[in-house]
């Protein structure tokens, strides 16, 4: 098991964790959660060995591998699924070995080991992973140097995925997915046969995926059981408890005082004073939760309600490249308050639908109609490179109310959450959570009449998404988001709109038949993903790049050449005098790993066939 006990971590001169222990046991689902800097992330980087404790000892078994999130996405020439097979390296190992070795000895170990492994079928669990995580067989077989970052950071998760550590440390893992992906990843760590541990603040994650919180306030680490869901409650009862010690513990210690002030000067009662002095002193104070206020966020509302439909689109068609539509012939309206949450893999043309509805990209052909007056603001992640990194939170917004006094501008910036100090604070000394707020405060700024959400929760917390979805419910105006967090669409639209196959289209079911659908084997509005670098566009152009049937041709013979040399060395092995009656349990060994072999040549030959006939088909 993962043991904790009694550590303290200092990072910078701040006690971020205090003599605090827990016992994770083998085969534990944990989430961990609490307010963004308390040191969640720095409790992992000494969980990994890379800082030291202050004090206490961080104990695993010792055969336990660790995987976590490599801090800088792959690159390079590599096709995708090599660069995930590789992540297991005793496979990756062992098969090189398997090439060179002549040793009849050594060759039946490594076939065996490699049965053991079930390393012929792990080519088929790497594309199962990289599939639910949105890329197509395609795609697979594609330079990961042909994505771009955010993608190839899902390539890291699918790497990490697919070596199966004994403890998996998964550090806000949903950042990098969309919805469809995020849900494929909730089930995928809900069946994870070992130990994992993720920091997230995606309440449905939490509620699906794990059996354990864990949870970090104020230096301490406390394990629950059960979802998220069930911590609240749990956490919420010890809290109520807690205060209820601590105010029978203030009384009582006020009584005390009281006898003590009154009698201390009488000589007749100051060895009991003195006695209530000593009991003053004993008893250990009781904590009540010390409640950390959440900044509220606050959309302004517009000056004038517009007549509805806000917008009216047309049998639109609209993409980067003229004659390469992303999207196609669509049609819809917008209401004054709609509250629109847009479904669809990444790729699929949600980003292009939200800046034709932004007015930042023209339509090729149909027609685009806006209410007169019609203002929008606009949020999205990619926007904090735009930011002033040497400015202050003060500094932007004084920039958009240059003639305005000071106090109305302090004001204003204390408004969006960054009251006092906080608004003289540098950009580039901001949190992820806290650089979203200011992007959504100059979003709204100007009181739009709609407001498009381009994936706002990443870097907010749990209680500040609870924020945002307040806010975004008491708008008056309209809201388009696109997000993978399944609470704040719950909680907050009332449509549904699915972007795929290069149209939108309304979705009349909630998000649990949306879920079953992703998952099912034919999982419609996911099954057209592009993955294709960023471009100087405005948005990366729709890659219609394909791997050939001559590609796949050529892959698969390199594989049946590869397993046809393996089986010959074991059948070599396999030929040698007497090595049933002098080793029989080496020999049952190799009669296995020739099995295992045989039955991925038959995968190989299937892949050929399937190939060629499709080159056949092209060339007639």
């Amino acid at each position: 098991m993962l043991s904790i006990t009694d550590i303290s971590i200092r990072i910078a001169g701040r006690l971020l964790i205090d003599h605090s222990s827990v016992q994770i046991v083998p085969g534990a689902r944990v989430g961990f959660v609490g307010r963004n800097g308390v040191g969640k992330s720095t409790l992992f980087h000494a969980i990994r060995g890379e800082i030291p404790t202050e004090s206490g000892q961080i104990n695993l078994p010792p055969r336990w591998r660790i995987g976590s999130l490599a801090q800088e996405a792959p690159d390079g020439p590599e096709s995708l699924i090599n660069v995930v097979l590789k992540a297991d390296i005793e496979r990756d190992a062992l098969l090189r070995e398997a090439e060179t070795a002549h040793d009849p000895h050594r060759i039946a170990e490594i076939q065996t080991r490699l049965v053991d492994i079930d390393a012929h079928s792990a080519p088929a669990r790497a594309a199962a992973i990289l599939s639910g995580l949105g890329f197509s067989t395609a795609d697979q077989a594609r330079p990961c140097a042909e994505f771009s970052g955010g993608w190839r950071m899902r390539v890291a998760l699918a790497a990490t995925l697919f070596s199966a550590p004994d403890l998996l440390l998964l550090d806000e893992p949903t950042n990098y997915l969309d919805l469809e992906g995020t849900l494929w990843l909730e089930d995928h760590l809900a069946h994870y046969p070992r130990t994992v541990i993720v920091i997230s603040h995606d309440r449905d994650l939490l509620d699906t995926s794990v059996d354990q919180i864990l949870h970090l306030d104020r230096g301490k680490l406390t394990l629950y059981k059960g979802t998220y869901s069930s911590f609240e409650e749990q956490r919420a009862a010890r809290e109520l408890l807690d205060a209820k010690h601590a105010k029978r513990q203030a009384d009582e210690r006020q009584r005390l005082q009281a006898f003590v002030d009154r009698f201390k000067a009488k000589a007749s009662k100051a060895r009991q004073a003195q006695s209530r002095v000593k009991m003053l002193e004993r008893m250990k104070p009781i904590t009540a939760l010390v409640t950390q206020d959440v900044h509220e966020i606050s959309f302004p509302s517009p000056e004038k309600m517009l007549s509805p439909p806000i917008i009216a689109v047309d049998d639109v068609s609209v993409g980067y490249e003229p004659g390469k539509p992303v999207l196609n012939r669509v049609t819809l309206r917008i209401d004054t308050d709609d509250r629109i949450a847009l479904l669809g893999a990444n790729g699929n043309g949600k980003s292009t639908l939200v800046k034709l509805l932004a007015g930042k990209l023209a339509p090729f052909s149909g027609r685009v109609t806006r209410a007169d007056k019609l203002s929008v603001g606009y949020f999205a992640q990619h926007q904090v490179d735009e930011l002033n990194l040497d400015a202050s939170p003060y500094d932007h917004i004084r920039k958009l109310m240059p003639e305005t006094p000071e106090s109305k501008v302090r004001a204003r910036v204390g408004a969006i959450g960054f009251s006092g100090k906080a608004g003289d604070t540098l950009v580039k000394s901001l949190s992820g959570g806290e650089k979203a707020r200011l992007l959504l405060g100059l979003a709204t700024f100007f009181a739009p009449n709609m407001i498009i959400l381009d994936e706002p929760t990443n870097h907010l917390d749990i209680d500040s998404r609870a924020a945002l979805a307040e806010a975004i419910n008491e708008f008056p105006g309209a809201i388009i988001m696109v997000s993978h967090d399944r609470y704040l669409i719950e909680a907050c639209a009332d449509r549904l709109w699915v972007v795929a196959n290069q149209t939108v289209s309304a979705y009349d079911g909630d998000l649990d038949e949306y879920r079953r659908m992703v998952l099912s084997a034919d999982s419609g509005p996911t099954a057209s993903r592009d993955r294709a670098k960023d471009t100087p566009k405005p948005e990366r152009a729709r890659s219609e790049r394909r791997v050939s049937p001559k590609q796949r041709i050529a892959q698969a013979e390199a594989e049946i050449e590869r397993i046809t040399g393996i089986i010959a060395k074991i059948d070599t092995a396999l030929a040698l005098p007497d090595i049933f009656t002098r080793d029989p349990k080496q020999a049952a060994q190799l009669s296995k790993a020739r099995a295992g072999a045989e039955s991925a040549l038959q995968r190989a030959e299937e892949e050929w066939l399937e190939a060629s006939a499709l080159d056949d088909e092209a060339a007639s």
